[in-house]
């Protein structure tokens, strides 16, 4: 592709494929006509003086996170000095601790993040600003105090909508909302209209060195599928159909659907699953809020359980501490039962919940204000949550029989990483592959009906990162369904077919020679040796239960000498204290376990992709949750990412930490990478892990929820927009817009407001 695109900057990926002879290839070539645009903008790397406006307003940002761990605290607190005779607790009474519970519930939050965030953004307009400007900055700003209130995590499809009133959106009666809603407030949402999970509302983006905002309007009985991003200006028109994983640049007609990375009209809106509107109850919208405040209090749930049971045990057996520092040395003792203590109940809680929702999961279609549909929220919702949760379970040789425990039908021999599925609808054949982040089944939403169907994965399928497969749709038999890519229609699903992009067309590809047993039939030693090494991810929880007693007993002690007051001002610092910390674990884990990565393959039954995972376990678990959420977009991301051997450029902009082989990245100054990016050094097929280089030039961008494969590289300058898929080696020119799935000449880039 790097040679072609030298003469034809225009040629793609579905060229070559499309013409897989010298000679149609040639043909095909002299009939191209559309080039691809050309930007002589030169990008400049973010300017010094903004990171350190960054660096100073974490203090503040923090702090508001540190008033949630003191309310926690205050709890903690207050039920020992109930529960024991423990007169030396800094006991906070119970106003305060009244007060501490009032300001952790999610409407409460969901008030204080919606007032801190139009503070910030008042008189915010559409338009293009300098990245790292003031504007870019409040904006920035607000997004990191939503996520230290934890807004995301409210799972109650009722505050939601309530939350996008709050921040200044124009929501009509009846309208289904189930992913966050743009903090701008320059969101419109018609009556009877319909959002699905995991859509991008924000109405906002990064273009190399500016910041693109624009409303986003979604009219009457209008629907978007799940994982579709709305870009800046876009206007979706009266019962019309943005379908699953799309990207939508322009307006979409009323009553029509559109489809695809970008979004092109693909005929008339399908309309939803039945003709007539779905009774809507008054009290279900309750229903879904209090289901979401229980599921949300799960892990808080397990953990209390576990601690009352095990200080009951200690002071049984004659433990008494007798002052603030006893009680942390004894809880450091306990701390093996606590870590796994805690997983085994949270896991017993949620498959409680998920079995006993099941019960009420129908393949068919439902009214939202229904138990069906209830059951099948309350499924996903909690089954979303728990890959967070339970981390250390998934991707791991004991994910099958997880998932084979909540009621899913999977095979022998299956690999399954952070899979989202509805266990009692989907059949998983042997020797499947599930790569990180696939979908299996979401439910589909429409004038207040809900639809779920069965989905099969067939024998030894291949689903790669963040593929799809829809309701009542196939994976075939030894087929593949690519990365950020869709399975096809149950007919088209023959035997050994591949599919690439969404909606999915046909890939050719020619599966590779592999050692069966270190691949899909290895011997006992390789099992037991994988089972030894995997059980070492409890060690990453350990570590991040530590940093949970060191800042929550640095709050007690604080609190103990100066007061809780004094204690609420100092939990701002011990929290990025803590933070740089569990930055630092992660980067001593990957160096200690892996060492430099460097370009090359390894079977699945193998040492290295056993330590490779166990690195990854603790980014997930220990610096992700502790580091990565508040430094997103600040100087000290690139310098993690460097720490664990990526070559990051002066001035970049980054906003994800999704580098799973950090070593074979390069990116150089002034770059932009957007939110929910991927920058993919490896590729699973045929359970093989490929590994090869990635590079972003100085200056090129990555637009929102792109994905670059391995041996890719994006020139000086370059941009890849929203939702794009820069295919396995392919080369971006200098100074050339790219998008789609996968990505061809973007001509109208010169306009991206």
């Amino acid at each position: 592709m790097a040679r072609l695109r030298e003469t034809h900057p225009e040629v793609t990926v579905a060229d070559v494929y499309e013409a897989p002879t010298v000679g149609a290839l040639a043909a095909r070539l002299d009939t191209l006509t559309t080039p691809a645009v050309v930007d002589v903008r030169e990008v400049r790397p973010v300017p010094r003086r903004s990171g350190l406006v960054q660096l100073l307003l974490l203090l503040p940002l923090r702090a508001v996170g540190g008033l949630v761990w003191v309310a926690w605290t205050m709890l903690a607190v207050q039920a020992l000095a109930v529960a024991t005779d423990w007169s030396w607790l800094p006991g906070p009474g119970w106003t305060a601790t009244v007060v501490a519970a009032v300001l952790l519930l999610p409407p409460v939050r969901a008030a204080a993040a919606a007032g801190g965030v139009r503070l910030l953004l008042r008189r915010l307009t559409p338009g293009t600003y300098p990245r790292g400007g003031s504007t870019h900055l409040r904006l920035w700003a607000a997004e990191r105090l939503v996520e230290e209130l934890r807004v995301g995590t409210l799972a109650s499809v009722g505050v939601l909508t309530v939350f996008a009133r709050m921040l200044g959106a124009k929501v009509g009666a009846g309208v289904d909302l189930h992913a966050l809603p743009s903090l701008t407030g320059m969101l419109t949402l018609g009556r009877g209209s319909t959002v699905e999970p995991e859509a991008d509302l924000s109405g906002w983006w990064v273009d190399g060195d500016r910041l693109v905002v624009g409303p986003v309007r979604v009219r009457a009985e209008a629907r978007v599928g799940v994982r579709s991003t709305l870009g800046p200006g876009v206007v979706v028109g009266r019962r019309a159909e943005v379908g699953a994983g799309s990207t939508v640049r322009g307006d979409v007609a009323d009553d029509s659907f559109a489809a695809g990375a970008p979004a092109a009209r693909g005929g008339e809106a399908r309309g939803p699953a039945e003709l007539e509107p779905a009774p809507r109850r008054r009290g279900w919208p309750t229903v879904y809020a209090v289901t979401g405040l229980v599921l949300s209090a799960l892990p808080a749930l397990a953990v209390g359980l576990v601690s009352a049971a095990s200080l009951g045990a200690a002071l049984a057996l004659g433990v008494d501490p007798q002052s603030p520092a006893d009680l942390a040395l004894l809880l450091v003792a306990l701390l093996p039962v606590l870590v796994v203590g805690s997983l085994l109940v949270l896991a017993g809680l949620v498959w409680s919940v998920v079995r006993g929702a099941s019960t009420g999961v129908a393949a068919g279609v439902h009214p939202v204000h229904g138990r069906a549909a209830w059951s099948a929220w309350t499924v996903l919702r909690v089954l979303d949550s728990a890959r967070e949760w339970l981390f250390p379970l998934y991707s791991s040789s004991l994910t099958p029989a997880w998932l084979r425990a909540l009621g899913a039908d999977v095979g022998a021999d299956v690999e399954a990483s952070t899979v989202l599925l509805l266990p009692s609808l989907t059949s998983v054949g042997d020797g499947a592959f599930l790569a990180d982040d696939t979908m299996l089944g979401m439910y589909e939403l429409g004038g207040g009906w809900l639809r779920v169907e069965r989905v099969k994965v067939g024998r030894r399928a291949f689903v790669g990162t963040s593929g799809m497969a829809a309701p009542g749709r196939k994976v075939p038999a030894r087929g593949l369904v690519a990365v950020l890519s869709a399975a096809p229609r149950r007919a088209k699903a023959t035997k050994g077919s591949s599919w690439l992009g969404s909606p999915p067309t046909r890939l050719r590809r020619a599966a590779g020679e592999v050692d069966e047993a270190r691949t899909y039939e290895p011997g006992r030693r390789l099992r037991v040796a994988r089972a030894a090494l995997e059980a070492c991810r409890v060690l990453a929880v350990g570590v991040a239960a530590l940093l949970v007693l060191a800042v929550a007993g640095s709050i007690v002690t604080v609190a103990d000498r100066a007061g809780w007051w004094v204690a609420a001002l100092v939990a701002g610092p011990v929290l990025l204290a803590a933070g740089v910390v569990g930055a630092l674990v992660a980067t001593a884990a990957k160096w200690v376990l892996v060492g430099r990565v460097r370009a090359e393959e390894h079977p699945l039954w193998s040492s290295f992709v056993w330590r490779n995972e166990l690195a990854d376990t603790f980014v997930e678990v220990v610096a992700a949750p502790w580091f990565c959420r508040w430094a997103l977009g600040t100087p000290l991301l690139p310098l993690w990412l460097r720490s664990l051997g990526a070559r990051v450029g002066r001035g970049v902009w980054c906003e994800t930490y999704w580098w799973p082989e950090p070593d074979l990245v390069t990116v150089g100054d002034g770059a932009t990478v957007n939110r929910g990016c991927v920058v993919q050094t490896h590729l699973f097929h045929d359970r093989i892990l490929s590994m090869d280089e990635v590079r972003l030039d100085a200056g090129a961008t990555l637009g929102p929820h792109g994905v670059v494969l391995p041996a890719a590289r994006i020139g000086r300058h370059a941009r890849v927009g929203p939702g794009s898929l820069v295919m396995r080696g392919e080369h971006v020119p200098d100074g050339t817009s790219w998008v789609g799935n996968p990505i061809g000449p973007w001509t109208d880039a010169t306009a991206p407001a």
